[in-house]
């Protein structure tokens, strides 16, 4: 898996700036407008030199790469809830990878970006609760 060089951007516009295809850079602008709209208040920051995004917890990341760009959902639950849908992709350990040449898959991101929002609070209710109990 070859990187994009992005020489070492410091938050998510320089990073996306700093990718030399047109094309790739309207498609990371596309992935983050999703997360963002979806997550409200949601926290943009570079994290292992890529997009992070911290929502009630870290909420997901993408890449972008060579050949592809990728999502990191931070969740292995994730695979299993949308295995039909990512059928059609490359799976990583953590990730999902779209090729660059293929249709961008709004509704599929969306929906993604949706079920973390679910699991990260779910979690911190989950926490508060146990605490609440001590």
């Amino acid at each position: 898996m070859e990187k994009i060089q992005t020489n070492k951007a410091s938050n998510v516009a320089e990073y996306i700036a700093s990718v030399p295809d047109s094309g790739h850079r309207a498609t990371l602008e596309q992935v983050r407008a999703i997360i963002k709209n979806a997550a409200p208040g949601v926290e943009e920051s570079i994290s292992y030199q890529i997009p992070a995004y911290r929502y009630h917890g870290v909420l997901i990341y993408f890449g972008a790469w060579k050949n592809h760009w990728a999502l990191y959902p931070v969740s292995q639950a994730m695979k299993e809830t949308f295995n039909d849908q990512l059928a059609a992709y490359k799976l990583t350990k953590g990730g999902i990878q779209f090729p660059w040449d293929e249709p961008f898959p709004r509704e599929l991101i969306t929906r993604l970006v949706a079920e973390r929002i679910a699991e990260n609070l779910a979690t911190e209710k989950q926490k508060a609760t146990k605490s609440n109990k001590k």
